[in-house]
Order: C-alpha cells, then structure tokens, then sequence
C-alpha cells in the first residue's frame, strides 16, 4: 500500500495558530562571524509579534474581573495591539476602540476598522502629558466609557510575563538551548524583558540587545544612564520619549541608535536579498543585529525578529515616492528648481491627448494626483486637473458614458505656466496664486511638476 502524507493537525480555532512561530536562517546578508536568526513572527493570525501579549492580557483582564461581558477594549496602540486586540476581542464579543497616532499606515488603519473596531486618530507630534497624545487620550476615553477596559499595554504585567511563558522558551527550544544573544526593540518593552527574563534564566551569559529608533530616547538609557536626544521618526512601533513601566531596561545589556535610512534600506534589502517581506520596526532589528554581528571576533548564534508583515507598510517603506518625500532617499541635488520636483518626469504618470477622460481620470485615481501631464511623442502639450474634467462632465447634452468618453485634449489646458530651472522659489509664488501648478523646463525639455505641497515638503526638509 503506497504511503500517504500526514494529514494537516486540526486546529481549535484561529487563536489556537498565535505563537510557535518558525526560525528563519539569514544566509545573504553579510552577518560578519556570526548566525543571525530571525523570528517570524509576521506568520501570527493577526500579521504580528501583539498577538501573543493581546491573548493574555485580555485572559487576564476577563479572569480579574477587569473587563466584563459586553464591555469595551480600549486602547493605545501604533497599530499592531490595536489589530491583536481587535482578533481577539471582536470574537470574544467586545466592543473595540483605538486611539492610533497620526503617523501610522494607512494599511493598519484600513484594517483594525475592517476588523470592527472604531479608530480615533489623534496627534503623533506631541508628547506624554499632552490631552492628544494617544495614551493620555486613551486612558481620558477609557474613564468615560462605561465598562470599558483601558489595556495599557505599557503598564501591563501580562504583556511582558506572554513573552517570558511562550516567546522565550520558544527561541530557546528552536535554538537547541544554544543563544549568545537576541536583538529587540521596545515599543511597551514587553518582548525585550519577557524574553530577556526567560533566557538570561537558562543562559545567564546570553546578551540582550536592544535596536533602538535615532529619536528615541531608550538606547541613551541603556548605555549611558541618561536619554538620548529626543526627535522625530518614521519607524513605526518601537521607539519612546520615555520608559515604559513594563520595560526592564536592567535586563538589556547594550543598545543601537538606528537612523531611519539605516533600518528602511535594511528592510528593503532583507525583501530582495531573503525574501522576507518586514515592516519598518523589523528593519530597525535587522539593522542593529548587522551590526552587532559584524562588531564579533567570534561566531556567535544571534536571534531577532520579524516583528511584522511589510504588507502593512507598502504605501511607506516599499513606496519610493514616499521614501523620497520623506527625504530618506539619496537625492542628487542641483541648487535649482529640480531640487523642488518631487518626481522627475519620467516618473510621472501622465496621459495622451487622444486617451479619453475615463483613462485620465482612472490614473489620477490610482496616482492619486490632482492633475496629469499631457505628453505627446515625449513632448509636453498640455496639462489637465481635475477641474478641466469637472467643466466637460456639467453638461446634460450627452450622456455620462460620452462625457467620460471625450479625448484628453478637449478638456486639457494649453496655456502653460512654466518655469526654467534656473528661476527661483519666488518665483512659483504667483502661479500658486493663480491655484495653477508649475511645470519646470529644462529649455525645451519637461522636468516635472511642482505643486504647492512639493514647495511645502521641500521647505520642511531643507530648512
């Protein structure tokens, strides 16, 4: 009788499939001396390392008497707790709300509220203390709400003691009870303690590593006793302008600063090179582990993480147009009017003039643009918005499906306002005034565009 595979092990339910993630082997990246090991725990049900410490604190919340049948979750989250929160939660039959700071993907946005829960978004410019910074909004919302459950996932004893009864042993069985060191980051702390606590009990000698965002002010905490300088970043997830009460900082042995640049080329590349699609704060681990790997005289077997699928992140870390709006692209500079255009002109996504405004208007959809080149054998010839389609639609003379099917070139503008170059940034003033955009020559050669919200971003990156 030939041999039959195994069939698939049932399962008790989506929850059942959190944790036991698998060990990813880094093999194309220089890792100097060293073995770098990689969690994956983007493969969790909800897409992230959350899930494991969303299961038990709601566990322990529920056991407490804390959060109550019928109740509401709330919660402060960068996004990845708030999806843990919503899995769980909603299934459980709780009412979810979370306050997510302004900066965070619109994917993880789009995805906590297709999951059910509600979403305020509140300022990410603004510190603790603040009434709109999350976790203060948060905890106000929470006191009003009745029979609400404020999670605070960064005062929680739950969260960490997740990582300390499953992560860290883990790591420890799929390592062969062999680790020299493990690279985390902290967004509550809970997964740099938890595991640090599990391992440094069966490995005393085994190094904590923490990967921290240039911004944040941990790493300074760690190495020197004192904050680092406290600033903006991109990175999402980890990072802090203080300590969070479940963060042992006693545990970590030493820490990286990661610059923005540094942690998203990490993540790009651990994409092209391994395969692995990461999110940002997975890049910022990678980064910090490279680097430790390369520093070793040594082999040493070194563990990180994937915190979580990059698929949350492709409007940011794998859009170039973003990155270089950003400013965390190398840009060739110029000291003329091309250090304004934000996308060169074979970059943009223009029309032709015999396309008909259906195609104009789907690109500009999909482009999410305002406005549209009209280029012609490579030479511009005009211009169209979103108001020139405007104007051909407010007719009732032909039906929808023939306005939509007029060429480009009955509706586009032909009078231009162009610009060389060599102009100046005063000089884009008056066409802004006219609510035109400026389109930048080269001679008689199309450069690309410039809007107001170019001029803006350029000002802010160059002040």
């Amino acid at each position: 009788m030939a041999d039959t595979a195994p069939a698939t092990p049932k399962t008790t339910g989506l929850l059942s499939l959190i944790g036991k993630t698998p060990m990813v082997e880094v093999k194309n990246l220089d890792t100097g001396p060293c073995r770098l090991f990689l969690k994956m725990e983007s493969n969790n049900p909800g897409g992230s390392i959350k899930d494991r410490i969303a299961v038990t604190m709601l566990d322990q919340a529920e056991a407490e008497g804390w959060l109550q049948p019928g109740g509401t979750i709330v919660e402060a989250t960068a996004g990845n707790t708030g999806l843990a929160l919503t899995l769980v939660g909603v299934q459980r039959g709780y009412r979810v709300l979370l306050v997510i700071p302004d900066k965070m993907s619109r994917e993880k946005i789009q995805h906590v509220r297709a999951m059910g829960a509600e979403v305020r978004l509140t300022r990410s410019d603004v510190g603790k203390g603040h009434p709109e910074y999350y976790m203060d909004l948060a905890e106000s919302l929470a006191q009003k709400i009745p029979g609400a459950f404020y999670v605070n996932q960064f005062a929680n004893a739950a969260n960490p003691l997740a990582h300390e009864l499953t992560t860290g042993p883990e790591i420890w069985e799929q390592m062969e009870g062999d680790v020299d060191a493990f690279v985390a980051g902290i967004g509550s702390g809970g997964t740099i303690t938890g595991v640090a606590r599990y391992l440094k009990s069966v490995s005393p000698s085994t190094e904590a590593i923490l990967a921290d965002p240039v911004g944040s002010v941990l790493a300074g905490y760690v190495n020197d006793g004192a904050p680092s300088p406290k600033g903006s970043y991109t990175v999402e997830g980890i990072g802090q302008d203080f300590i969070p009460e479940t963060a042992d900082i006693s545990v970590i042995d030493r820490a990286y600063s990661i610059p923005d640049v540094e942690a998203i080329a990490a993540a790009r590349e651990l994409l092209a090179k391994e395969g692995v699609l990461a999110g940002s704060s997975s890049g910022t681990l990678l980064a910090a582990a490279l680097r430790y790997c390369r520093e070793q005289t040594e082999p040493k077997r070194v563990v990180s993480f994937v915190c979580d699928t990059g698929a949350k992140y492709l409007s940011k870390v794998y859009n170039d147009g973003w990155l270089t709006d950003q400013g965390l692209t190398p840009k060739t500079l110029h000291g003329d009017l091309r250090d304004v255009v934000s996308r060169p002109a074979n970059e943009i996504i223009s029309v032709g003039p015999d396309d008909t405004l259906a195609v104009a208007y789907g690109r500009m959809r999909q482009a999410d643009v305002s406005q549209l080149p009209v280029m012609d054998g490579g030479r511009l010839v005009g211009i169209l918005d979103d108001s020139d389609i405007v104007h051909v639609l407010d007719t009732d003379e032909i039906t929808r499906a023939e306005r939509f099917a007029k060429p480009v070139k009955s509706a586009m503008a032909t009078q231009l306002d162009t610009v060389q170059v060599h102009e100046t940034l005063n000089d884009l003033i008056p066409i802004f005034d006219r609510d035109h955009v400026a389109i930048v020559m080269d001679g008689q050669e199309f450069v690309g565009l410039i809007t107001r919200v170019d001029l803006i971003n350029h000002l802010k990156l160059n002040a």
